[in-house]
């Protein structure tokens, strides 16, 4: 069922109205860019903004039930808390702020689709979704879906690797935006798939928009994408979902899917370097990674041009089961850093790759069943500059741990 919702259906009044309040309580560690999802079960909420008990207001936004959340409650509040001290209790009450900056997705024909946020005079693209149709006849250019990430100041750089026409274009253009996808797929009688090369023909596609939902706290849409053989039939469907909240100082995104089949077995694989969920800088820092580019890891701050991989040979502990990892790089002149959380419910061992260009994630192996279904999330903080490990780990310990929230007293 498609949802199309916008907080701010109809104009809003310029002055505040005071609406249900909310109780978020920090779990025990700080907490950094926490996003409050309140369930209402039935209340009606009108709100675009709440009002902090501890001073000031952030966008709010009443969305429907995210691919990870519970289905069966229908409508949530959601907000993002710059910072949550452990065991902190802050009250949020629930307002109507006019002329607040909004998320907006854009289409044009034969493109692919846009998110944008900001005012009705002015918008700044944040993500893009690559969702155009595989084309035989440019089999390179079009045959997976992934999404771009633009720099969170003013839209104007992408800080990703995007989609090229031949392999030779760059350094490594399989590598591609934030990218889901596994090159050792085997199923049925013998046969075999690489979805993140797209060799024989392979390849996955958005087929249809889910969930498509905007406003002043979030853009989110949800993607049915097949996989498809080298016969180019499907062996399994995703239900990828990405949502882009308003956080102050950078982009906050979680990413989350569910891969189903209706096959036996369809066996998940692959190597380090080429499998599971990544993250691949523009093809800029491919020449100046070098010199620029260092990871920053839960035990400290890399050298510039370090990396660290696991290999079958060679297993190295510092790569296997990262809670998170950021890498730092440098687009047209400006530093940016990237992280990336992994929640413990997903599927391990985890094994990291890690590469100077600005190619980094972790991958897994996993037997897809129609009963066992592959359910993933995480989170990824884009900021211009620099961040510290402690600032990594708060966000992280916020996914990870969100804080208790409901709907105070009346």
């Amino acid at each position: 069922m498609k949802r199309c919702l916008s907080v701010l259906a109809l104009l809003v009044p310029s002055f505040a109205l005071a609406g249900p309040a909310v109780t978020v309580t920090g779990g025990k560690t700080d907490g950094a860019d926490v996003v409050v999802r309140v369930p209402l079960a039935g209340d009606a909420v009108t709100a675009n903004a709440v009002e902090l008990s501890t001073g000031g207001t952030v966008p709010a936004q009443v969305t429907g039930p995210a691919l990870t959340d519970d289905p069966a409650v229908k409508q949530y509040l959601v907000f993002v808390l710059p910072k949550l001290k452990a065991g902190e209790t802050v009250t949020a009450t629930a307002t109507t702020k006019a002329g607040a900056p909004q998320f907006k997705f854009v289409e044009k024909s034969g493109e692919p689709l846009e998110l944008t946020f900001g005012t009705a005079a002015e918008q700044r693209p944040v993500l893009q979704f690559f969702n155009l149709k595989r084309d035989p006849k440019d089999h390179y250019y079009t045959f997976k879906p992934f999404h771009n990430v633009y720099d969170p100041v003013t839209g104007k750089t992408v800080l990703t690797n995007t989609s090229s026409k031949a392999a030779k274009d760059g350094q490594f253009p399989h590598h591609r935006g934030l990218f889901f996808g596994f090159n050792r797929i085997s199923f049925g009688d013998k046969q075999t798939a690489d979805v993140w090369h797209g060799t024989d023909n392979v390849f996955s596609q958005h087929e249809k928009m889910l969930v498509s939902e905007t406003g002043d706290a979030l853009g989110r849409h949800r993607s049915e994408i097949s996989w498809n053989g080298k016969d180019g039939k499907p062996f399994a469907t995703e239900h990828r979902e990405v949502t882009a909240y308003a956080a102050p100082g950078g982009t906050l995104i979680d990413w989350s899917t569910e891969l189903t089949t209706q096959l036996p077995k369809v066996r998940l694989d692959g190597d380090p370097q080429h499998a599971g969920f990544h993250f691949r800088a523009n093809m800029e820092v491919s020449k100046n990674g070098k010199a620029n580019t260092y990871y920053l890891r839960p035990d400290g701050k890399g050298k510039p041009g370090e990396t660290r991989n696991w290999d079958a040979k060679g297993k190295d502990a510092k790569a296997v089961n990262l809670p998170w990892n950021a890498v730092s790089f440098v687009v047209g002149e400006a530093r940016y850093t990237v992280l990336r959380v992994n929640h413990p419910n997903n599927p391990g061992e985890t094994r990291g790759s890690e590469r100077d260009y600005g190619r980094f994630g972790d991958y897994f192996e996993y037997d897809l069943t129609p009963e066992k279904p592959l359910k993933l999330k995480y989170r990824v903080w884009v900021q211009p500059g620099e961040v510290t490990a402690e600032q990594c780990q708060a966000i992280a310990d916020a996914f990870v741990a969100p804080p208790a929230a409901k709907l105070a007293a009346k």
